[in-house]
């Protein structure tokens, strides 16, 4: 439905949008602004925080910059903004990400240098993230095709019971639409498949490999979109008024093998715990990226985790929204902030992602409306 949108204006309606939920904050009171783009060329290029910045209304006064970090820009862009308050250098800052699939397709002008290859640094399927997760199936024979599909389903299922209680529409921004039809509002995700069955799913292509088990079914769309978050120091947050949705407790990025990339926020997960000096045990919700079902299936058995645990993506998540690839990490926090509303008895809550050549991102949150419980299990 956005094919006929420019990826700039994506973020920038979602900054307006922010902005506009938050009257309170004095536009030159931000410090600056974080935009992550996956495929920086194009409407995605022209370091996206500045002129997003700009054409959202914030004065001249106002900073920007572009960042990436493939899959994880948008939470990058969170860190490293809130790595930024913490320091001391910002009171306020504006961070986000935006992903025109449709318009830039991941690695589509890239030129990776040959010796990637040549001198066997990675192996040649590190660059497909379809190929790496069917090597997370081969390496990990307990994580069979139907686990994943499973997982796909109950996806789906989660996504649209969520979206008939009215939980996800609240963090929408309208966009106007123009296509051959003519002109338009997008007000939900695409790409929901509330009807999807086990046997439907047994039936689809492998496109990865001949006899394999990544399918459209229990892996994301490609999808457009574009989220932004506002960060602030306690201080300047009660100076101002602005409402607190969670506290940032601790963040990590890790690396691991290209190959298995979608093994990556299992080390980040387990460093990021370190350093709040919690444990799984003590984490109450999980936003967890379904870019491959078979990636949040490896997290949850290396910790001990059920499929089903109701902690674990209750609203559903990215294999039936889509993974905007750069902007999908603020949607996990956003879907976070929401259900700590509704959940006071849980103290922390996890969001992670996987990282295309071989990274993970973790985040742990603290619930401002924790009102005493259960923490984790």
């Amino acid at each position: 439905m956005y094919w006929g949108t420019r990826a700039d204006d994506l973020i920038v309606k979602a900054m307006i949008g922010l902005l506009e939920r938050n009257p309170n904050l004095p536009k030159e009171r931000v410090d600056d602004v974080a935009i992550a783009a996956t495929t920086q060329e194009g409407d995605q290029g022209l370091t996206l925080g500045r002129t997003a910045a700009i054409l959202a209304g914030l004065p001249m006064s106002v900073p920007g910059y572009a960042i990436d970090r493939m899959c994880a820009g948008a939470m990058t862009a969170v860190a490293t903004t809130a790595g930024g308050i913490a320091f001391g250098a910002y009171d306020v800052a504006i961070a986000g990400g935006v992903e025109h699939m449709g318009r830039h397709p991941m690695g589509g002008n890239a030129d990776p240098n040959p010796r990637f290859l040549a001198e066997k640094l990675v192996s040649g399927d590190a660059l497909n993230m379809g190929m790496t997760a069917e090597r997370l199936h081969d390496r990990f024979p307990a994580l069979t095709k139907e686990r994943a599909d499973r997982f796909g389903m109950r996806s789906q299922q989660k996504v649209a019971a969520a979206y008939a209680a009215g939980h996800i529409q609240p963090d929408l921004v309208p966009v106007a639409l123009r296509s051959e039809q003519g002109y338009g509002l997008a007000t939900m995700d695409e790409g929901m498949r509330p009807e999807t069955t086990m046997e439907g799913l047994a039936g689809l292509k492998t496109p990865f490999r001949p006899h394999g088990r990544v399918t459209a079914g229990n892996a994301s769309p490609l999808t457009d979109g574009a989220t932004v978050s506002l960060l602030a120091s306690a201080d300047a947050a009660k100076e101002l008024g602005l409402g607190v949705k969670m506290r940032l407790v601790s963040f990590a990025f890790a690396g691991v093998e290209p190959e298995v990339m979608g093994i990556g926020p299992i080390p980040s997960t387990e460093k990021a715990l370190k350093k709040a000096g919690l444990s799984i045990d003590d984490i109450g919700l999980f936003e967890l990226n379904e870019a491959f079902a078979v990636q949040v299936l490896s997290l949850l058995d290396h910790f001990g985790i059920d499929d089903d645990d109701p902690r674990v993506n209750p609203w559903g998540g990215a294999i039936a929204i889509g993974h905007p690839l750069a902007s999908s990490g603020v949607r996990l926090m956003i879907q976070l902030a929401r259900q700590f509303e509704q959940h006071p008895e849980v103290q922390y809550g996890l969001t992670a992602m996987c990282v295309g050549l071989g990274q993970g991102g973790s985040m742990i949150w603290e619930n401002p409306h924790y009102r005493g419980g259960r923490k984790g299990k």
